[in-house]
């Protein structure tokens, strides 16, 4: 059965027309499902009998099942999903002072096999529909009963390889008739699938791209992030400065510091050549210890070093702030397996 939240105001009038109903109903019933977050169509109570019950047998609303949440000291929350298949995701609550974000799955498992995430110990099964990408807010802004402001596409799974569901969620979250986030409210992350980089450029898409890159050197960033195998530091760059000239939008590279990998001068020296000149910030993030991972996080020393060292030589450089890192809900953290008490 077909989700219903799968489709923007455009589709549900073709869908409208198939069921030989009027296309007017579609605003009502999108205003239904996004702002109303009706769980049955009973519940669209100015939609006559006669179409609820056309709905209700061509169409399902997917309701996720919060399994399990936990709660950390910093005020972070990790909700564990049941989706209707009966797998499961998990999505991440954080708070900040302009607003509280989610930070969202969009497969289930990985592909990518990044070394210092999580997600890569999770077998791939299946992408996420652009419905259960918009659900994660949904079921999240029922939870806490708030507005939820801000979303990153940084949870299980590589966007980019999950593109088409990932374009239409953030339509679906942007319409003004709906959930309302602003695409300047919104982060796609990906591990650098450099064909989607300039199709996502082409779109003109108004979010915000970050890039996780993690290394200047190309052995060192293949040891680390297998997709450097088939598109190399090089060709990454390329793209982004495509993406930058057609856009004219800031690019985030992230950067995951690694005690006695990539935190020494070297390796800043590397990073700066590499993106000077560039309209881009550096986003530093403290990598953080995985079941059976390999790295260990740089000290805070050479973090802030690194950071200043960047700062100094013109490359606009921050440290992200660490959030639910007790509970495994910070960057590179997340799985699919059950939360463990």
């Amino acid at each position: 059965m077909k989700n219903i939240k799968d489709y923007d105001i455009d589709k549900l009038k073709e869908e409208l027309i198939y069921l030989g109903e009027k296309t007017f109903r579609a605003e009502q019933i999108f205003k239904w499902v996004f702002v109303e977050k009706v769980k049955s169509f009973d519940e669209m109570t100015n939609l006559s009998l006669e179409l609820r019950e056309k709905l209700k047998q061509h169409y399902d609303i997917c309701n996720f099942e919060i399994v399990k949440m936990l709660e950390s000291n910093d005020g972070t929350k990790k909700y564990l999903f049941g989706l209707n298949d009966g797998n499961a995701i998990e999505s991440v609550l954080m708070q900040y002072h302009f607003g509280k974000t989610v930070c969202v799955s969009s497969q289930i498992g990985c592909k990518m096999g990044c070394k210092f995430c999580a997600s890569t110990g999770i077998p791939f099964i299946r992408n996420l529909t652009s419905g259960e990408i918009v659900e994660q807010i949904i079921r999240i802004e029922q939870d806490i009963n708030e507005k939820i402001s801000n979303v990153v596409f940084m949870g299980i799974g590589e966007p980019f390889d999950n593109y088409d569901n990932v374009i239409n969620a953030i339509k679906i979250l942007n319409n003004q008739k709906g959930l309302n986030i602003g695409a300047r409210h919104i982060s796609v992350s990906t591990s650098g699938i450099v064909p989607i980089i300039y199709k996502f450029a082409d779109e003109n898409v108004q979010c915000t791209l970050s890039i996780s890159l993690h290394s200047a050197n190309n052995e060192t960033r293949s040891s680390m992030m297998p997709v450097n195998n088939a598109y190399n530091i090089q060709e990454l760059i390329k793209a982004c400065k495509y993406y930058i000239q057609k856009t004219n939008k800031r690019i985030s590279f992230e950067y995951a510091l690694a005690k006695d990998n990539n935190d020494n001068k070297k390796a800043a020296d590397e990073l700066i050549n590499l993106l000077h000149n560039m309209l881009c910030h550096v986003n530093l993030i403290p990598i953080n210890k995985i079941e059976n991972g390999k790295y260990v996080k740089a000290s805070n020393e050479n973090i802030i070093k690194f950071r200043d060292y960047l700062n100094d030589n013109g490359i606009t450089a921050t440290i992200r702030r660490e959030l639910g890192s007790d509970i495994n809900a910070a960057c590179g953290q997340l799985r699919r397996k059950n939360l463990q008490k």
